[in-house]
């Protein structure tokens, strides 16, 4: 019977390019069972300018850990780009509602040569407005901007990004009609994913609203006009907590969204420093894999991280990378960093590790004979003065009512003199100790004096060799494997147990037929 069934779904014909408003998209022979050994392909494309909502009405595959024998894959935009990949489904739950960012989405239906189940179906839409945001990141805003957007509106986004993290929306430019009840046209923000739940305000006219953060995975963000009276209206971005993070402790590493694996396309990450005054921020890149610059322009016009020595892309640059291109160590000017990644929505890669270290702020002066090294207390957290040494342990600093002070004579605690740039220098290095009971954190500075002139210099050091940066990836690398697919160490496809068990009936048959011709030959 599975013969004759196989032989009839031969060469079933799915998939297209579906260009209508609204459709529904269904698994060949729906409903009944799909057939074996299928692929197929459907391009949604709606006018520029909307978007494509899915809903999936009913869902049953074939189940497998990790989606490896039948499934559903879901693009925002073209598959060729797994930068485009939104999930992978199999079994019987349903995929949520999907929202594209574009007016672009792509599903790719998937069976393999045994079991099948009754498929799914599931029903497209153009989306002017609204819909259900499931991306790292993205772009929300009233319709029709920057022009004037219509009267009698209501557009409703729920943001819901990965379970454990919350979502942060962020305002970058509002003008709404203005009431002061914000009861005509007003933007309402509820923290949740219903109106039912927590109402975090009503926001019109021309004041900014401030940033918000849910409490949980979930926001909901509805726009509602009257019938007169209009403006602008509002742009703001939206990120999940793997694309908006910040930093306040003395060190740190992030990586790209997904890294070593594909990073997503067509999102906006930023991730802030932020440390106490007088701490300056000295960032390394240990890893580099993005798109490549323009070929023409030698720009990065794709996808690109970029720096800013500040907490605003308003602040100073302090460079663009892309490609494969390793920025050097940057050393910022005041107490904040803010790095963004910024990719299209074509070609994507690997993405990036970066490792950060705050540099304790320290006054050091010398003489001829000496190193001054003063650190005020208030910009450490309150160490033992024996964490703070040059050279050896035996070299600690004093405590003074508002200091840590160390003065060395050039004679003593390791200090020995280079030849650096034709002149002769003392050299030393200081190290400030900051390890718990769970984690070793020793910083070490190198600092130098011209006896001559007087003149002295710090600097920190990272501390790390090249085999303890390509360790430290490669381990970051290793734990993502792990946690996001076990199954994934073996590159071909796990065996389909359906399989093992036909071939272990053809053996045993064959062992049978064997026997029974070996006792007609005995008689």
């Amino acid at each position: 019977m599975k013969g004759k069934r196989r032989r009839m779904w031969q060469g079933v014909k799915c998939g297209g390019i579906l260009s209508a408003p609204t459709g529904n998209i269904s698994s060949p022979n729906f409903p009944r069972q799909y057939p074996y050994d299928t692929e197929c392909s459907w391009l949604i494309v709606v006018a520029e300018g909307s978007s494509v909502l899915l809903t999936f009405h009913h869902f049953d595959l074939e189940y497998h850990d990790f989606c490896e024998y039948d499934y559903i894959k879901i693009y925002n935009g073209v598959p060729e780009d797994e930068g485009n990949l939104l999930g992978k489904y199999c079994g019987k739950t349903a995929p949520p509602q999907f929202t594209s960012s574009w007016h672009v989405m792509s599903i790719i239906f998937h069976s393999d040569r045994h079991v099948a189940h009754r498929g799914f179906f599931v029903a497209y839409r153009k989306d002017v407005c609204g819909g259900v945001l499931t991306g790292f990141s993205g772009v929300i805003s009233s319709p029709d901007y920057p022009d004037n957007y219509p009267n009698s509106v209501e557009c409703s986004w729920t943001i819901q990004v990965s379970n454990h993290t919350v979502v942060s929306l962020m305002f970058l430019d509002f003008q709404l009609e203005n009431n002061d009840e914000c009861n005509f046209d007003y933007v309402a923000i509820f923290d949740g994913s219903s109106l039912t739940d927590k109402h975090l305000g009503n926001y019109c006219g021309s004041n900014q609203p401030l940033d918000v953060v849910s409490s949980s995975n979930k926001l909901l963000v509805v726009f509602k006009s009257d019938f007169n009276i209009g403006g602008r209206g509002f742009k703001a971005y939206y990120y999940s907590g793997e694309c908006q993070q910040v930093f306040t402790s003395l060190k740190g590493n992030f990586t790209s969204p997904q890294f070593p694996n594909v990073y997503p396309n067509n999102i906006n990450c930023r991730w802030t420093i932020s440390l106490a005054n007088s701490y300056r921020i000295k960032l390394f890149f240990l890893s580099m894999d993005l798109e490549d610059r323009n070929s023409l322009t030698y720009a990065c016009e794709y996808d690109s991280v970029t720096v800013y020595d500040g907490i605003s892309d308003s602040d100073p640059l302090l460079g663009t990378w892309c490609g494969r291109e390793l920025p050097p160590p940057l050393l910022s000017r005041s107490n904040k960093l803010l790095i963004v990644l910024s990719t299209d929505r074509n070609s994507a890669n690997k993405g990036f590790f970066a490792f950060y270290n705050g540099v304790v702020p320290m006054n050091v002066s010398c003489s001829r004979t000496d190193f001054q090294i003063q650190i005020s207390q208030q910009s450490l957290p309150q160490l033992d003065r024996s964490r703070v040494y040059l050279g050896n342990p035996n070299c600690a600093a004093q405590m003074t009512s508002s200091n840590y002070k160390i003065t060395a004579r050039f004679d003593s605690c390791g200090t020995e003199s280079q030849k650096r740039r034709n002149a002769t220098v003392m050299v030393n290095t200081l190290y400030i100790d900051f390890s718990d009971e769970k984690q070793e954190n020793v910083q070490e500075y190198e600092v130098q004096c011209d006896p001559r002139k007087k003149e002295a210099a710090v600097n920190i050091i990272t501390g790390m060799d090249p085999y303890k940066v390509d360790q430290m990836v490669e381990n970051h690398a290793k734990g993502k494997t792990a946690e996001s697919d076990p199954a994934d160490t073996d590159s071909s496809k796990q065996q389909d147990t359906s399989d093992v068990v036909f071939i272990s009936i053809c053996v045993l048959a064959g062992i049978l037929m064997l026997i029974a011709i070996i006792g007609l030959v005995l008689l």
